[in-house]
């Protein structure tokens, strides 16, 4: 692409960026006033987070309203710019998946809003329950995947780069709905301290926009730059100590965007290394959770013992004496590793 597409894309992250961080002039006093707060749940979890109760949540609309903005306007300007015509069918597949791409990500955000606002009606942190979620989840991935198939890569073959998987026909979909189950939640898990989830899914989306060019996907890369500006400009509002909580609504966005990519992108081993952060975070829960319950089983007192002091595992290192900052930062680096690892691999398979 020309040197054009790359500075509208600078443009991209730069209006995203804007819309996200103005935006939260307004919708952080509205969201106080209307009372819209993070209840916080510290029977089992550090006790210092209780004076984060109250704090406004669903400041996720930061990012997402300038995302789609971002995203679109960016497109068909690239589009205007680069003489790219609508009437051919892989431009027509190309902007219908990035709208696929926007259209899921969206719905996923619409579960976390429903969540959201079930806890700040009831007024403590339970809004829906697993499997109400799971269900939606379910729901919106499969008319995503439907999308996939009909705009973008319909192969059914896992690419783990050095090695390929037969055609997988059905099975190929029930699998990745799986995944994409695993991984939303899993990015939902990583959202427990300020500025984690939003530091690393930016640099995911910067990872990614490599990976797209690489891989010539130039209308995700719109899509990419798009989120990265809007998790900059929400960061504004969210490094500790966090004036605003992304909540459900914003993870959940967050969540299904990364695996978009991923799986518009058809390189698997990619989509692991760069949600390897996400990754790590729900297995260490999962680990906790059946450790417990073998340990509970196995003992004459029937005591669970516990692996981490708390999961999910940042939780760990807070409880250990790591602040938060140190943290973000952790999880960051191992992020932008995990990333070079990711771009390493797509270009030696």
């Amino acid at each position: 692409m020309s040197m054009s597409f790359w500075i509208i894309n600078l443009l991209i992250v730069l209006l995203s960026f804007v819309i996200a961080g103005v935006s939260g002039i307004y919708l952080v006093p509205f969201l106080h006033k209307i009372k819209f707060g993070q209840p916080i749940k510290t029977v089992d979890g550090p006790k210092w987070h209780a004076k984060k109760q109250g704090t406004p949540t669903m400041g996720g609309f930061m990012f997402i309203i300038s995302t789609i903005i971002a995203a679109i306007a960016g497109y068909w300007i690239c589009r205007w710019k680069n003489g790219i015509d609508t009437t051919d069918n892989e431009s027509f597949k190309a902007f219908y998946r990035m709208l696929s791409c926007i259209v899921y990500a969206a719905s996923f955000g619409l579960i976390g809003f429903i969540d959201d606002f079930a806890k700040v009606v009831r007024k403590k942190n339970d809004g829906l329950t697993a499997w109400q979620k799971i269900a939606m989840q379910l729901l919106f991935s499969v008319g995503f995947l439907y999308a996939l198939r009909k705009f973008g890569d319909n192969s059914t073959r896992i690419d783990l780069g050095f090695w390929k998987s037969p055609s997988l026909d059905i099975f190929y979909y029930i699998l990745m709905m799986a995944v994409i189950i695993y991984l939303t939640n899993a990015v939902n898990l990583t959202d427990g301290i300020d500025g984690l989830c939003g530091s690393v899914t930016f640099i995911a989306m910067l990872v990614f926009t490599v990976c797209c060019s690489i891989l010539k996907q130039y209308e995700m890369i719109c899509f990419a730059m798009a989120l990265a500006g809007g998790c900059l400009g929400f960061l504004l509002w969210n490094l500790n100590p966090a004036k605003c909580f992304m909540g459900d609504t914003g993870s959940m966005f967050l969540g299904a965007s990364v695996t978009a990519v991923g799986l518009v992108l058809h390189k698997h081993l990619l989509l692991i290394l760069v949600a390897l952060v996400y990754i790590i975070e729900a297995l260490s829960v999962v680990i906790q959770v059946g450790y417990f319950k073998i340990t509970k089983k196995l003992r004459a007192d029937h005591q669970g013992q516990r692996i981490f002091k708390m999961t999910p595992i940042h939780h760990h290192f807070e409880m250990s004496g790591f602040s938060e900052y140190k943290i973000v930062i952790t999880f960051s680096l191992c992020g932008i590793i995990f990333g070079v690892l990711g771009i390493i691999t797509l270009l030696v398979f």
